[in-house]
C-alpha cells in the first residue's frame, strides 16, 4: 500500500447509506488538533465534499472504530437513519468482523479458540492498555472470545511468524492485541503488546488489518472483503514456506455463514445513554450525543482510536 495521503483513499463498498473504506495504517480516524495533518475524515472530505454532513461533529458518521496502527475495512454512515441501524447491529452484536495479521512464532494448532477475559491496567505507566484477567494490576476484566486460523506459517525478516485469521466474538478494547500477546504470539509490529517478547524489531507498521466486515441492516447487508495486504509481493520480508489453509477458502465460510441473531436479554452499559439516531430524532448531533455513542462503540468494537 502506497503512503498515506489526502488522496490516497480506497473506497471498496458504497451504497446511497453507506461507504466502506480500506483505511490507511497509521492513520487516525478524525482529530480536532491541529497538529494531525492527515486524518480519514480529512480524506473523506476531499474526495466526497457533497457527502459531509453539517450537522455532525466531524461531517461523517463512523458506525465503528479502528485503531490508529490498524489499516481495513470502516464503515462510514451517510446519514442519521443509516447510522442508527448499524448502531443497533453492533448493540444485538449482529456484526461479522475478521482480520489478519502476522503473529511471531509458529503456532502448532490449525485453530484456537482464546477466552482470557480483558480489563484495563492500572499498573503505573501502563493505565493506556488492556491486560488479562489474573495478570498485575488488572481491573474489572470481562469476557472476551476470540476464534484463531492459522493460514501459513513463513518468516518475517529472518524470525519465525505465523499469519492468521482472527475473528473476534466480543469486541473487547485491544482485543485481537492481547490475546495474541497472552498466547505468546504478539502481533508483528505491536510496539505495546510485543515489546516484553524482546522480539520487536520495529517494523514499518502494525501487521494487524481489518480484512471482512458483514453489517446486516434492516435495508442492506454492508458487506466488504478488502485486499489481503500480507503478501510476499507487498513485503520482502515476509517470507512464507507452509500453507496451513487456504485464506479463499475461509471467505467464502464467512459469507456463506448466517449472521449472528441478537443477543437476549439486557444489554446493559453496553447500550447508549442516549437514544440512537434514526427517523424522527432531532437532526442536531451534539458533541455529548456523540462521545457518548464512542463510548458505547468502543465497548462492543476491536480497536478504539488510541
Amino acid at each position: 500500500m502506497e503512503p498515506g495521503s489526502v488522496e490516497n483513499l480506497s473506497i471498496v463498498y458504497q451504497s446511497r447509506d453507506f461507504l466502506v473504506v480500506n483505511k490507511h495504517w497509521d492513520l487516525r480516524i478524525d482529530c480536532k488538533t491541529w497538529r494531525e495533518t492527515l486524518t480519514l475524515q480529512k480524506q473523506l472530505r476531499h474526495h466526497f465534499p457533497e457527502l459531509a454532513d453539517p450537522d455532525t461533529c466531524y461531517g461523517f458518521r463512523f458506525c465503528h472504530q479502528l485503531d490508529f496502527s490498524t489499516s481495513g475495512a470502516l464503515c462510514v454512515a451517510l446519514n442519521k437513519a443509516a447510522a442508527g441501524s448499524a448502531y443497533r447491529c453492533f448493540k444485538e452484536r449482529r456484526v461479522t468482523k475478521a482480520y489478519l495479521a502476522l503473529v511471531r512464532g509458529h503456532i502448532q494448532e490449525s485453530q484456537l479458540t482464546v477466552s482470557y477475559a480483558i480489563g484495563r491496567n492500572s499498573t503505573e505507566g501502563r493505565t493506556h492498555t488492556m491486560c488479562i484477567e489474573g495478570s498485575q494490576g488488572c481491573e474489572n476484566p470481562k469476557p472476551s472470545l476470540t476464534e484463531l486460523l492459522v493460514l501459513e506459517h513463513g518468516l518475517y525478516d529472518g524470525n519465525p511468524v505465523s499469519k492468521v485469521l482472527l475473528k473476534p466474538l466480543t469486541g473487547r478494547t485491544h482485543q485481537l492485541r492481547v490475546h495474541c500477546s497472552a498466547l505468546g504470539h504478539p502481533i508483528v509490529g505491536d510496539l505495546t503488546y510485543g515489546q516484553a517478547t524482546g522480539q520487536e524489531d520495529q517494523p514499518f507498521r502494525m501487521m494487524l488489518h481489518a480484512f471482512y466486515l458483514r453489517i446486516p441492516t434492516l435495508a442492506e447487508c454492508v458487506e466488504a472483503c478488502t485486499p489481503d495486504p500480507f503478501l510476499s509481493t507487498l513485503d520482502a520480508c515476509w517470507c512464507p514456506h507452509t500453507l496451513v489453509q487456504p485464506l479463499d477458502q475461509l471467505v467464502q465460510a464467512l459469507r456463506a455463514a448466517p449472521d449472528p441473531g441478537p443477543m437476549d436479554g439486557d444489554p446493559g452499559s453496553c447500550s447508549p445513554s442516549v437514544p440512537l439516531p434514526g427517523p424522527g430524532r432531532d437532526p442536531q448531533e451534539t458533541e455529548a450525543q456523540r462521545t457518548s455513542c464512542l463510548q458505547w462503540l468502543s465497548e462492543w468494537t476491536l480497536e478504539p482510536d488510541n
